[in-house]
């Protein structure tokens, strides 16, 4: 039996508008709009289709954006200084700098230099440490993107085998500690997995994903996973995003893998809506943060 389909578009036009919500309800209370800052530095095509997304996102659940350009031969000093002048802004509520950065820019100065209260991605240090804690300020949006995606699909991983494929500092990392809770954003049934990270220097990373009742491809490599290394009936999701000749392919070989999973999330509309919206969701959580609510 082919696999149930987890359509992240629809769960995440479900969170936006439960989002408008709250956020029509916070500026009433406070007389606060949300604001998220975004800087692009540089002309990458795939980087405004993304910014140019959220700012989409944010005018449909009231949350201003704005967008400050700079050109590709910025340097790292003339970023920071774009920062700090954000940073010190009381309106903005929230900071992104999109990646990647062109190259001669040092992206952990950067990232490090933004407001730990302003760090809607999530990628700060110190926030990194809360959240390792197990005490987050804001969690990373594409792994809360995921378990956004389980919670919303009744698909708990308390007590199951997970295994991450990847480990990056934006998805496998931070996915791997979230997981591995005692508890998380949606309680106990979506923490306290048994997680596995693979990656290019694993030993039998087939055998490795076959044996998992979740499996995440993070890895960046088309196709990579293929239908004899998922276990029948396994949730498989695709973060990866990739595009081979006219069309967007995923880290899962759709076609074959859906054959054999319980449920797997499509390439494109599956996780990548729900990184839009946790941005925005963290960025009603800074301000609320910011306004002592």
């Amino acid at each position: 039996m082919p696999a149930k389909i987890l359509c992240g578009k629809s769960i995440a036009a479900s969170i936006q508008e439960e989002i408008r919500v709250e956020t029509a309800g916070f500026t009433r209370q406070t007389g606060v709009v949300p604001v998220l800052a975004a800087v692009l530095v540089g002309d990458d095509p795939a980087s405004q289709v993304y910014v140019r997304n959220k700012q989409r996102a944010c005018q449909r659940v009231g949350i201003d954006s704005r967008l400050i350009r700079l050109p590709g031969s910025t340097g790292t000093a003339e970023l920071l200084e774009v920062v700090h002048q954000l940073n010190a802004d009381d309106q903005v509520s929230g900071i992104l700098v999109q990646l990647p950065l062109p190259r001669g820019i040092d992206p952990l100065a950067v990232l490090d230099a933004i407001d730990p209260r302003k760090d809607i991605d999530g990628f700060h240090a110190e926030n990194v440490g809360l959240m390792l804690q197990g005490r987050p300020r804001f969690l990373p949006c594409t792994p809360l993107g995921i378990l956004q995606i389980l919670h919303r699909s009744n698909l708990p991983v308390s007590g199951k085998q997970v295994c991450i494929i990847g480990r990056s500092d934006i998805v496998g990392k931070p996915l791997a500690a979230m997981l591995m809770q005692r508890s998380g954003p949606f309680g106990k049934p979506y923490a306290n997995a048994t997680v596995t990270v693979c990656h290019s220097q694993t030993d039998d990373l087939a055998g490795i994903a076959a044996g998992a009742d979740l499996l995440v491809a993070a890895i960046g490599q088309p196709e990579f996973v293929t239908a004899d290394m998922v276990r029948p009936g396994a949730t498989v999701i695709d973060v990866g995003i990739n595009r081979v000749g006219s069309k967007l392919v995923g880290d899962v070989d759709y076609a074959g893998v859906s054959q054999v999973a319980g449920a797997i999330t499509p390439v494109p509309g599956g996780v990548g809506p729900l990184t839009v919206t946790m941005l925005l969701s963290n960025t009603l959580r800074a301000a609320r943060n910011n306004a002592g609510i």
